[in-house]
Protein backbone atom coordinates (compact mmCIF):
# COMPACT_ATOMS: atom_id res chain seq x y z
CA UNK A 1 0.00 0.00 0.00
CA UNK A 2 1.56 3.44 -0.84
CA UNK A 3 1.63 5.77 1.94
CA UNK A 4 0.75 9.68 1.21
CA UNK A 5 2.42 12.35 3.82
CA UNK A 6 -0.08 15.00 4.65
CA UNK A 7 0.84 18.54 4.06
CA UNK A 8 0.66 18.60 8.15
CA UNK A 9 3.08 15.49 8.10
CA UNK A 10 5.44 17.16 5.63
CA UNK A 11 5.86 20.49 7.67
CA UNK A 12 6.30 18.20 10.93
CA UNK A 13 9.03 16.67 9.36
CA UNK A 14 10.82 19.71 7.81
CA UNK A 15 10.63 21.34 11.08
CA UNK A 16 12.71 18.40 12.76
CA UNK A 17 14.74 18.30 9.63
CA UNK A 18 15.67 21.70 10.34
CA UNK A 19 16.24 21.39 13.96
CA UNK A 20 18.56 18.62 13.15
CA UNK A 21 20.72 20.55 10.50
CA UNK A 22 20.64 23.81 13.51
CA UNK A 23 22.29 20.89 15.77
CA UNK A 24 24.67 20.30 13.54
CA UNK A 25 25.85 23.56 12.24
CA UNK A 26 29.43 25.03 12.30
CA UNK A 27 29.54 26.87 15.98
CA UNK A 28 30.15 30.43 15.15
CA UNK A 29 33.90 31.09 16.17
CA UNK A 30 34.99 31.98 19.78
CA UNK A 31 37.48 33.07 21.53
CA UNK A 32 40.30 31.03 23.22
CA UNK A 33 43.22 31.15 25.33
CA UNK A 34 45.68 28.08 25.19
CA UNK A 35 49.05 27.25 26.91
CA UNK A 36 51.72 25.24 25.63
CA UNK A 37 54.99 23.75 27.24
CA UNK A 38 57.91 21.23 26.37
CA UNK A 39 61.03 19.66 26.07
CA UNK A 40 62.71 19.57 22.89
CA UNK A 41 66.06 17.48 21.47
CA UNK A 42 67.41 21.16 20.09
CA UNK A 43 65.57 24.39 19.23
CA UNK A 44 66.22 25.40 15.84
CA UNK A 45 64.54 28.79 14.33
CA UNK A 46 65.34 29.54 10.70
CA UNK A 47 67.66 26.44 9.76
CA UNK A 48 70.10 27.52 12.59
CA UNK A 49 70.98 25.77 15.98
CA UNK A 50 70.05 27.95 18.56
CA UNK A 51 70.86 25.75 21.63
CA UNK A 52 74.51 24.81 20.22
CA UNK A 53 72.72 21.43 19.36
CA UNK A 54 71.78 20.85 22.99
CA UNK A 55 68.01 19.93 24.48
CA UNK A 56 65.57 23.23 24.94
CA UNK A 57 62.94 23.64 27.35
CA UNK A 58 60.07 25.83 25.81
CA UNK A 59 56.76 27.26 26.54
CA UNK A 60 53.66 29.93 25.69
CA UNK A 61 50.84 31.14 25.76
CA UNK A 62 48.31 32.56 23.27
CA UNK A 63 44.95 34.46 23.28
CA UNK A 64 42.53 34.23 19.74
CA UNK A 65 39.56 36.44 19.60
CA UNK A 66 37.22 35.48 18.28
CA UNK A 67 37.30 38.85 15.80
CA UNK A 68 40.49 37.11 14.47
CA UNK A 69 42.96 39.39 16.50
CA UNK A 70 45.41 37.70 18.72
CA UNK A 71 48.62 38.21 20.77
CA UNK A 72 50.68 35.94 22.55
CA UNK A 73 53.98 35.24 24.64
CA UNK A 74 56.53 31.94 23.58
CA UNK A 75 59.80 31.03 25.76
CA UNK A 76 62.61 28.61 25.19
CA UNK A 77 66.36 28.12 26.32
CA UNK A 78 69.10 28.96 24.08
CA UNK A 79 72.62 29.18 23.83
CA UNK A 80 73.82 31.05 21.15
CA UNK A 81 73.66 34.64 22.61
CA UNK A 82 76.82 33.60 25.22
CA UNK A 83 78.41 31.65 22.44
CA UNK A 84 78.00 35.64 20.64
CA UNK A 85 80.23 36.35 23.63
CA UNK A 86 76.98 38.41 24.91
CA UNK A 87 75.12 37.25 28.62
CA UNK A 88 71.50 35.46 28.37
CA UNK A 89 70.21 32.02 28.06
CA UNK A 90 66.97 32.83 27.17
CA UNK A 91 64.78 34.04 24.45
CA UNK A 92 61.69 35.42 24.82
CA UNK A 93 58.66 36.65 21.67
CA UNK A 94 55.89 38.71 22.30
CA UNK A 95 53.45 39.15 19.03
CA UNK A 96 50.49 39.97 18.25
CA UNK A 97 48.51 40.32 14.63
CA UNK A 98 45.29 39.91 12.87
CA UNK A 99 43.86 37.12 10.99
CA UNK A 100 40.94 36.62 8.33
CA UNK A 101 40.31 34.99 4.64
CA UNK A 102 38.72 36.36 1.91
CA UNK A 103 36.69 33.48 -0.31
CA UNK A 104 39.16 30.62 0.34
CA UNK A 105 42.45 32.95 0.97
CA UNK A 106 43.64 33.01 4.49
CA UNK A 107 45.49 35.91 5.39
CA UNK A 108 48.04 37.04 8.48
CA UNK A 109 49.79 40.04 9.36
CA UNK A 110 51.46 40.96 12.50
CA UNK A 111 54.26 41.99 15.11
CA UNK A 112 56.60 40.20 16.03
CA UNK A 113 59.31 40.90 19.31
CA UNK A 114 62.38 38.97 19.90
CA UNK A 115 63.74 39.92 23.65
CA UNK A 116 66.97 38.19 24.70
CA UNK A 117 66.82 39.97 28.23
CA UNK A 118 70.15 41.41 28.88
CA UNK A 119 72.31 39.96 26.00
CA UNK A 120 74.63 42.66 26.43
CA UNK A 121 75.96 42.47 22.85
CA UNK A 122 76.53 45.74 20.74
CA UNK A 123 74.36 45.97 18.65
CA UNK A 124 72.02 44.25 20.79
CA UNK A 125 70.37 40.90 19.67
CA UNK A 126 66.41 42.40 20.67
CA UNK A 127 64.78 42.58 17.14
CA UNK A 128 61.37 43.62 15.79
CA UNK A 129 59.81 42.26 12.58
CA UNK A 130 56.54 42.97 10.76
CA UNK A 131 55.02 40.01 8.92
CA UNK A 132 52.26 38.88 6.22
CA UNK A 133 51.15 35.80 5.44
CA UNK A 134 48.57 33.75 3.18
CA UNK A 135 47.48 30.74 2.98
CA UNK A 136 46.26 28.71 0.47
CA UNK A 137 44.97 25.30 0.81
CA UNK A 138 47.53 23.56 2.62
CA UNK A 139 50.44 25.76 1.59
CA UNK A 140 51.43 29.42 3.08
CA UNK A 141 54.11 31.71 1.86
CA UNK A 142 55.50 33.99 4.61
CA UNK A 143 57.00 37.71 4.85
CA UNK A 144 59.10 39.54 7.47
CA UNK A 145 60.86 42.46 7.53
CA UNK A 146 62.99 43.63 10.45
CA UNK A 147 62.26 47.15 11.53
CA UNK A 148 65.88 48.06 13.19
CA UNK A 149 68.99 45.74 13.25
CA UNK A 150 68.20 41.80 12.99
CA UNK A 151 69.34 39.41 16.29
CA UNK A 152 72.82 41.76 16.92
CA UNK A 153 74.63 42.38 13.31
CA UNK A 154 74.80 46.05 12.27
CA UNK A 155 73.60 48.27 9.65
CA UNK A 156 70.95 45.15 9.21
CA UNK A 157 67.51 46.82 9.36
CA UNK A 158 65.04 45.91 6.38
CA UNK A 159 66.53 42.18 6.75
CA UNK A 160 63.93 39.88 5.15
CA UNK A 161 63.36 36.14 5.38
CA UNK A 162 60.76 34.45 3.03
CA UNK A 163 59.16 31.01 4.03
CA UNK A 164 56.79 28.83 1.87
CA UNK A 165 55.89 25.92 4.06
CA UNK A 166 53.16 22.92 3.30
CA UNK A 167 51.30 20.67 5.44
CA UNK A 168 50.36 17.50 4.01
CA UNK A 169 47.90 15.33 6.89
CA UNK A 170 48.99 11.68 6.08
CA UNK A 171 46.37 10.22 8.55
CA UNK A 172 46.66 8.13 11.79
CA UNK A 173 48.02 11.40 13.59
CA UNK A 174 50.71 12.04 11.31
CA UNK A 175 51.28 15.39 8.47
CA UNK A 176 54.58 15.93 6.50
CA UNK A 177 55.46 19.58 6.39
CA UNK A 178 57.76 20.36 3.42
CA UNK A 179 59.64 23.63 3.85
CA UNK A 180 62.07 26.51 2.31
CA UNK A 181 63.10 29.60 3.41
CA UNK A 182 65.60 32.42 2.59
CA UNK A 183 67.17 35.19 5.52
CA UNK A 184 68.27 38.10 3.44
CA UNK A 185 70.50 40.24 5.67
CA UNK A 186 71.33 43.77 4.80
CA UNK A 187 74.83 44.23 4.68
CA UNK A 188 77.32 46.20 6.52
CA UNK A 189 80.44 48.00 4.94
CA UNK A 190 82.79 46.19 7.49
CA UNK A 191 81.28 43.02 6.93
CA UNK A 192 83.34 40.70 4.55
CA UNK A 193 81.24 38.26 4.42
CA UNK A 194 77.52 37.76 3.23
CA UNK A 195 75.11 36.57 5.66
CA UNK A 196 72.09 35.93 3.57
CA UNK A 197 71.27 32.07 3.45
CA UNK A 198 68.80 29.21 2.24
CA UNK A 199 67.35 26.88 4.47
CA UNK A 200 65.22 23.66 3.57
CA UNK A 201 63.31 21.54 6.58
CA UNK A 202 61.53 17.77 5.55
CA UNK A 203 59.46 17.49 8.84
CA UNK A 204 57.32 14.28 9.61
Amino acid sequence: MKKILSPLMLAMALTAAGSAMAQTAPAAPESTLSFNVGGFSEYRYRGITQSRFDPALQGGADYADKSGAYIGIWGSSIKWIKDAGGDSNAEVDIYGGYKFTVGDIGYDVGFLRYEYSGNKLNPSANTNELYGAVTIGTSTVKYSQSTGNLFGFSNSKGSTYLDMTANFDLGGGYSFTPHLGYQMVKGDEARTTDLSYADIGLTL
